[in-house]
């Protein structure tokens, strides 16, 4: 089976016919990204779980699994996408309808996590807000949880379960080596994604070079130096996530004053907050590539490039359930 830039995800009918058909597997869908659950689903050959998620007219969540659950591995998609607290407290309450239909396991499978840039304190009287998820999420019952693309990697060392973490760079460098980009450089915006780029980097065979940035406040950033050659090459921008898109356009626009050609710009979680999408019709940018991690149906134009992760899950669901390593699924043995 291979995915759309070519990677090969190994499928055995051995697994088709103990698990896909198996009443003990049972995939469900919360609403802030199913059509990635149904893609997932269709690699691994099953159907997704029927459940009726409504909201109360006082705006609480009803949550009703209308199949049964009991003893299964259950497995529950959902992105922490916006509306994020909605969809956090949604998958809280699927969590605990599960818990209480006596499911066997209960693994959340999270594309994008929420709150990961509050991972520690920078300032007094802040709250560490990725470790607050990580508590509510074990405390309610969850058993394991799949994710993609940390912020910050050490975010996995706030659960106290398994956490399988997976990453997106492997098929964005699939799809970048396709490309045949001609003097390519790959770009860390800030210092904190240095070693992603440089990964990426030694993947293509280029240079790599990083921004160095300050951020007066959140969702602002000013570029203050470029470490590394970046005129006349086509820079390649690595990030695991694009906001509001500011930090991009002026990455851009510093690197175009510095005598770079147009830019490609990477990411793994298109969270597009208003107004990024029309941010990244910047004449400079040349391509956008990101995932269907966040489910976004606006990305039409020829510029948006995304790349389905649902063979990645789909593997990594095949490889929890009979047993392997996860770090099989990458060239560098994980992130």
């Amino acid at each position: 089976m291979y995915n759309e830039v070519g990677m090969r995800f190994e499928t055995d009918s051995h697994f088709q016919e103990g698990i896909m058909f198996s009443e003990k597997v049972r995939i469900f869908s919360g609403s802030s990204n199913q059509l990635l659950a149904e893609r997932i689903c269709a690699e691994l050959g099953c159907t997704l779980g029927r459940i009726k998620i409504s909201r109360f007219k006082s705006g609480e969540v009803y949550v009703h699994y209308e199949e049964s659950v009991r003893n299964c591995d259950v497995f529950l998609v959902q992105s922490f996408s916006h509306p994020i607290n909605d969809h956090f407290v949604e998958l809280l309450v699927m969590i605990d309808a599960a818990k209480r239909a006596s499911a066997r396991t209960i693994n959340i499978m999270i594309p994008y996590y929420g709150y990961a840039r509050q991972e520690r304190k920078s300032a007094p009287r802040e709250p560490i807000s990725a470790k607050m998820v990580a508590d509510v999420l074990t405390t309610v019952g969850a058993d394991r949880i799949i994710t993609l693309d940390l912020h910050a990697p050490a975010i996995q060392g706030f659960f106290n379960i398994p956490v399988d973490h997976l990453t997106a760079l492997d098929l964005i460098s699939d799809y970048l080596q396709s490309k045949n980009i001609r003097n390519p450089v790959v770009v860390s915006p800030d210092a904190g994604r240095a070693s992603t780029a440089e990964k990426l980097a030694n993947y293509l065979h280029a240079p790599f070079a990083i921004m160095i940035k300050k951020r007066p406040k959140h969702n602002e950033s000013v570029i203050t130096h470029v470490i590394g050659d970046v005129e006349g090459q086509t820079p390649i921008i690595i990030e695991d996530l694009i906001d509001t898109g500011s930090t991009i356009i002026n990455v851009v626009e510093s690197l175009k004053e510095r005598g770079a050609e147009d830019a490609i710009v990477c990411a793994t979680h298109p969270l597009f907050s208003k107004p990024a999408i029309e941010k990244l019709g910047h004449p400079n940018i040349r391509e956008v590539v990101v995932t269907d991690s966040i489910f976004q149906p606006d990305l039409t134009e020829d510029r948006f490039k995304v790349i389905s992760v649902a063979p990645m899950l789909a593997e990594a669901t095949r490889i929890i359930i009979q047993g392997g390593s996860i770090s099989t699924l990458f060239k560098n043995a994980g992130v």
